[in-house]
């Protein structure tokens, strides 16, 4: 009987058995397909109207910077307010904010125009996660809330898979501002699962009316945990050295193996293929331990996946180290997610993971790092800083603060 019970409890915890998660993410999925193919487009329109890799770096700070400016915001709205509601006015604002994009592309503007509306859609994807994130363990049980961040992950990672490899082939059969279309269509699928969820099928701290949400209160919460500030700090490393490699890879693949855009998008999706295998036994909903040994692991494996790849000759060994990139970069990446969250109350995950989701913002900060790196040195040194710096900093901080090892 006690093994019944057992086999019961585990096969609750698996997310996808509650509708209203499955609704929400086969409409993020779509989704989120179109939005890895608008990233493609946009890096390698930008490398082909400016051959630039400082403006490649300057157009993805565009991109991500608002993350710094509005990510906490967000988190305050999501403890405050309707996470659903604001989840489709932001979606909205992004899709008609797409087809300006596609339009600009299509009349030939100028890249300052063009890095103006990219700011403006940034600052309002900036919002999304946060917000996002919150809603997620709102449409699960409790018991089931590690499998659906992992399976949110995955649904990421899929995405990535489908949409930079079919961006690859429609790059060489239409125009790239028609990428910049497809996309905005594309938003029109999570839209409609958020409006097909009903508003009481989840509960949200967020609902709670006449609650003042502030911004010190999570920053009280913070201090009083010890693993929650080096789970923030450990986060900034491969945010600032690692991440950016989706950034520079346009510049990586044809530089360094002579690659066009389908090969750049076919590196990006074998990266995505690693990312799920690493993710896939997260999704079950089992119980992790020793995390912070396992994050510290996986960091040293995605510097030393880049050093790989960056020293790599040939298409095949490049592609393994994609693999090994994707696998260790996004076990690090759900493996952090779910242990944050998993110790954040309700009432306050809007704001923590705001705090948390700030790191993304450092990725600009390394996108232009490496992008000045690789316009003074070259790739081969700018993707030798990024694995190296990956490693380094790491082991010093894992030096300076031993307690990430018992988390």
């Amino acid at each position: 009987m006690a093994q019944v019970d057992a086999q019961l409890q585990t096969s609750s915890s698996f997310a996808l058995r509650s509708r209203t998660f499955r609704m929400f993410m086969s409409g993020s999925l779509v989704t989120r397909v179109g939005d890895w193919m608008d990233l493609v487009a946009l890096n390698w329109a930008v490398l082909q109207f400016t051959n630039s890799p400082l403006h490649l770096g300057i157009i993805n700070a565009c991109r991500l910077v608002p993350t710094f400016l509005l990510s906490i915001p967000a988190g305050i709205l999501a403890d405050r307010y309707d996470r659903r509601k604001l989840l489709i006015w932001l979606q909205v604002g992004m899709m008609l904010l797409t087809f300006c994009l596609g339009s600009l592309v299509e009349a030939g503007q100028s890249f300052w125009l063009f890095a103006f509306i990219v700011t403006l859609r940034s600052m309002l994807a900036a919002m999304d996660p946060p917000i996002r994130n919150a809603f997620i363990p709102n449409l699960v049980s409790p018991n089931s809330m590690a499998s659906a961040i992992a399976i949110n992950t995955m649904v990421i990672n899929l995405s990535r898979i489908i949409g930079p490899a079919l961006a690859g082939v429609l790059i060489s059969m239409m125009d790239i501002a028609q990428l910049f279309y497809i996309n905005a269509w594309g938003t029109l699928a999570v839209l409609l699962s958020l409006l097909m969820i009903r508003t009481d099928s989840y509960t949200s701290s967020g609902q709670k009316k006449g609650e003042q949400a502030t911004l010190r209160e999570a920053a009280d919460y913070v201090k009083r945990q010890p693993s929650v500030q080096s789970l923030l700090i450990l986060a900034i490393v491969p945010m600032v050295f690692g991440f950016p490699y989706t950034t520079m890879l346009p510049l990586f693949s044809r530089d360094l193996l002579n690659l066009g855009p389908e090969g750049f998008g076919l590196l990006l999706s074998v990266s995505s293929v690693g990312a799920i295998v690493g993710t896939t036994w997260l999704s079950l909903g089992r119980e992790i331990k020793s995390a912070g040994k396992w994050l510290i692991y996986s960091i040293f494996g995605f510097g030393f996946s880049l050093l790989l790849f960056i020293g790599s000759e040939n298409l095949f060994i490049a592609g393994a180290a994609m693999f090994l990139v994707g696998l260790t970069s996004q076990t690090y990446r759900t493996l952090s997610r779910i242990t944050l969250q998993m110790n954040v109350p309700d009432t306050l995950r809007g704001r923590i993971l705001s705090i948390a989701l700030m790191d993304r913002g450092f990725i600009p900060l390394g996108a232009i790092l490496i992008g000045a790196i690789a316009t003074w040195t070259g790739p081969l040194w700018a993707g030798g800083v990024m694995g190296i710096g990956c490693i380094v900093i790491t082991f010093v901080i894992v030096l300076t603060r031993r307690q990430i090892m018992n988390l």
